[in-house]
């Protein structure tokens, strides 16, 4: 039974109930991968599929990580305290499709691990990713209840490595990407949303004006750290691509960033509306008519 029940522990609540939440995002988790391998499987990821492999797993550990990070701002915006049942869940997810990308590239290779540990050492970017993949793997290993109650306030401090591990992950990203940073700004400038949202004040991250706020400050930051890529680390001449955020007719990065504020916007203002509706069903009086006394 205990075996049982440690094998479901990750769709059970702390009470050992059946969470379909938890269930739910556990099945959502599992998605990207199986994907990802059923196009290998098909013969759909072109004329290199394992190197598009390790590609897709290491863009889905970055999409991980920010979805981790964007739990907070979530609870907090959304006064959703069950999100928390899921962080774990989504941190080791995180650092298990970074394991993936990392077999996967030594598969590439081969399995030639003395050339796998010789290309890590040699290629700054590689260096970069494999420093961030430690890191992460760490902080999967620290997640059990264990290490939480042995490192006490500890745990907190070592957990704020995630912010280090994604500024990591943009940096390999940008670098492997080279000229070809779109999704790299975009998820950079996610980024930028999420910490510029934890350095508002407290008493302003619960409150539905915090993603108008910050929504030029994305779109700001995805403009300004592309220009710096391309200014700083290509021949590509940074100041068109400056230019080109400000026609709408060029969907550029910023762009997306900004599309992605206004979604967090709307579903913070839907979730609000629907429950004030709810609370206003609740208090109102009741509309059945009383019968008359004979």
């Amino acid at each position: 039974m205990t075996a049982l029940r440690r094998l479901a522990s990750p769709v059970l609540t702390r009470g050992g109930r059946f969470s379909v939440f938890k269930a739910t995002t556990l099945g959502l988790i599992f998605i990207p991968g199986v994907w990802l391998l059923a196009q290998y499987l098909a013969g759909a990821l072109g004329a290199r599929p394992v190197l598009a492999l390790v590609h897709g797993f290491g863009l889905w550990t970055l999409r991980l990580l920010l979805i981790t990070l964007a739990l907070t701002p979530a609870r907090s915006l959304l006064n959703a305290a069950r999100l928390n049942l899921v962080r774990r869940m989504l941190g080791v997810a995180t650092a298990a499709y970074g394991g993936l990308h990392l077999a996967l590239y030594a598969a590439q290779q081969n399995w030639h691990l003395g050339h796998v540990a010789s290309e890590i050492w040699r290629r700054v970017y590689l260096t970069i990713g494999f420093g961030a993949l430690v890191l992460l793997l760490a902080l999967a290993a620290t997640s059990t209840d264990g290490m939480m109650r042995a490192l006490g306030r500890n745990w907190k401090r070592l957990h704020r490595l995630a912010y280090g591990i994604a500024v990591l992950g943009l940096v390999h990203y940008f670098m492997q990407a080279k000229a070809e940073v779109y999704e790299a700004a975009i998820a950079a400038g996610l980024f930028v949303w999420l910490m510029a949202w934890r350095a508002l004040p407290a008493a302003w991250r619960g409150k539905p004006v915090a993603p108008v706020i910050l929504l030029p400050v994305g779109m700001l930051g995805t403009a300004g750290l592309e220009y710096a890529w391309y200014a700083a680390a290509t021949r590509v001449t940074a100041g068109r691509v400056w230019a080109a955020n400000f026609h709408l007719t060029h969907w550029r990065p910023a762009i997306w960033t900004g599309l992605w504020g206004a979604a967090a916007l709307a579903v913070v203002v839907l979730v609000a509306a629907v429950r004030g509706w709810r609370r206003d069903r609740v208090a109102a009086p009741s509309a059945q008519p009383v019968a008359r006394m004979r």
